[in-house]
């Protein structure tokens, strides 16, 4: 596997908690480009249904993940590791979160962004839900509870522009880095940025790869710091 189309349907599987599929996945020879992440994930999931079933996989997934280092990678790697019994279980509540969720509310519009978690659900609640509910007087009594919930303040975008300048980085010196470099500089640097590689499905898959992987793992750093870690779940299970 290596297109987007890859990585898609392996997010599909990781909702659906589909155990035969991502075992297939785990097993593929080749991995989407850039989905550690992912891929740490579904191990997770299949070893919680068999953990015979994740263990080459699984060994494999964690080494590269702290090979890597990217932010959020030794947390999964650790989490996988205890999972598969060659190490301690981290000291970190268990929540059913949706790390691209967390992500949007995390490193969104700093004035539209932010939120709060469910602590009991896993749910994660925009600043303009909760502006909502507010409004039409449909606030849930607890909604003050400091044991209930874990605010989220917006980080902006100053961790993705970085992602730019990495994936820009990667490509070395050549027309495309140079055209790249140029498009994010200024106001309206995202949206020039994939205009500029709207041309290229390889460039572009390579950029959603690595720009998804990326946030999840900052989503899922940001949550070891405040002392969880995210087990993945579908939603309805939440």
């Amino acid at each position: 596997m290596g297109h987007r189309s890859d990585r898609d349907a392996l997010r599909g599987n990781l909702y659906a908690v589909d155990v035969p599929a991502l075992v297939a996945a785990l097993n593929d020879e080749i991995w989407p480009e850039d989905a550690l992440q992912l891929m740490g994930d579904a191990v997770l999931v299949v070893a919680r249904a068999r953990v015979d079933a994740a263990g080459p996989a699984g060994h494999s997934c964690a080494a590269a993940l702290r090979d890597r280092g990217w932010e959020g990678d030794h947390e999964l790697a650790d989490q996988i590791d205890a999972m598969l019994g060659v190490a301690p279980t981290p000291f970190l509540k268990s929540l059913p979160v949706d790390l691209d969720e967390l992500a949007g509310i995390l490193e969104g519009d700093p004035v539209m962004g932010g939120g709060r978690i469910d602590l009991r659900t896993g749910e994660v609640w925009p600043q303009s839900a909760i502006e909502y509910l507010e409004e039409v007087g449909e606030l849930d009594p607890d909604e003050d509870d400091d044991q209930r919930w874990l605010d989220v303040a917006c980080e902006g975008s100053r961790a993705s522009y970085g992602d730019m300048e990495m994936f820009i980085g990667a490509l070395g010196d050549g027309r495309v880095a140079e055209r790249l470099a140029q498009a994010i500089h200024g106001r309206g640097a995202f949206r020039r940025f994939k205009d500029a590689l709207a041309d290229s499905d390889d460039l572009l898959a390579r950029w959603y790869g690595l720009s998804d992987d990326r946030h999840r793992g900052r989503a899922r750093a940001w949550l070891a710091d405040e002392g969880y870690t995210p087990t993945p779940t579908k939603p309805s299970d939440a």
